[in-house]
């Protein structure tokens, strides 16, 4: 029997002409969503797609299934299920979203310190005022965690005359980094940031790892930045915060309930500034993503199991 794997995507289409050109010998399904992907799961060997398409009720009719690749770098989800068997590997999309983060930072880092907010709204009222205007050239750039998005934003913040610090357990010498603090003088390296941006994972360690106390080590004129995950930071912190002025603003792409409810406090906070997840997000997300899945697909058929890249450990 064929190798089947079953693809749930949008663009299935598009994945399944790419790889049926170079394994033509594998039984290929596409299904733009889960709902569309149940009559196709049942004798699937690998399914592949966001991690927001896998549940307990698609995984459990999955009797064959050995192998889930998850489009996403985050695979909470994933590891969640209650269906989801020891025997069972799980690839995720690490170190692919460097570029479209990196610029998701920039984009908080610029609207919030030239306050775009108010530049926008002047121009829907055809108001000419202005102000100075504060330039990254020459602020520091404070990373929590340093992977391979963290290496990507601090190349990037360098070009922009800023100095980079990266916190992390394991310090160690990196392209970008002008310095690196253990993780244990977390409050130490939040005082250094005009811009204290955050990109560990999701653990239990790192539940609320910024938390109130790392928000009064900052400076009140520094800016905190979470393109990770929203458990990450205590939001009612974060919240009360920016109100009393002890930071100067936040710019959230990630939270702790998603989507964000509209009655939110923060949506009408004047200094947050609010992405809707769109950090990993790009307009050649699938060009990114193909190169991990003919390499870990190619490994999966001739049996080099230990050579896929990106397993995650359960």
């Amino acid at each position: 029997m064929a190798t089947s794997i079953l693809i749930i995507d949008p663009r299935s289409d598009w994945y399944r002409s790419r790889l049926a050109a170079r394994f033509p010998s594998l039984d290929i399904r596409a299904a733009p969503d889960a709902s569309a992907a149940e009559a196709a799961v049942q004798d699937a060997q690998a399914v592949l797609g966001m991690d927001r398409q896998f549940s307990d009720a698609l995984i459990g009719k999955a009797a064959r299934l050995k192998w889930i690749q998850v489009f996403t770098t985050g695979v909470d989800q994933v590891l969640s299920l209650r269906s989801l068997r020891a025997d069972m590997i799980v690839t995720s999309m690490r170190g692919i979203h460097g570029p479209q983060m990196s610029e998701m930072a920039f984009l908080h880092m610029l609207n919030l310190s030239r306050n775009y907010r108010r530049i926008a709204h002047n121009q829907e009222r055809g108001v000419w005022e202005r102000w100075p205007q504060i330039k990254l050239q020459g602020k520091t750039a404070v990373i929590l965690g340093v992977g391979h998005i963290a290496e990507a934003l601090a190349l990037r913040c360098k070009a922009f005359g800023m100095t980079v610090i990266g916190v992390t357990g394991t310090p160690r010498d990196l392209p970008g980094f002008d310095r690196m603090i253990h993780r244990s003088k977390l409050h130490e390296a939040a005082g250094l940031a005009d811009f204290f941006i955050v990109l560990v994972p999701y653990s239990p360690e790192n539940d609320k790892i910024i938390n109130a106390g790392v928000l009064a080590a900052m400076k009140p004129t520094a800016y905190l930045i979470n393109i990770a995950r929203g458990g990450v930071c205590d939001e009612q912190a974060i919240l009360e915060a920016v109100r009393a002025k002890r930071i100067a603003g936040a710019g959230l792409d990630v939270f702790s309930q998603e989507p964000l409810a509209p009655g939110h406090p923060f949506w009408s906070e004047e200094r947050v500034l609010i992405t809707p997840k769109m950090g990993g997000m790009s307009d050649g997300y699938h060009e990114q993503a193909l190169p991990v899945v003919e390499r870990n697909l190619s490994c999966f058929m001739e049996g080099r199991l230990s050579e896929m890249i990106n397993v995650v450990p359960h």
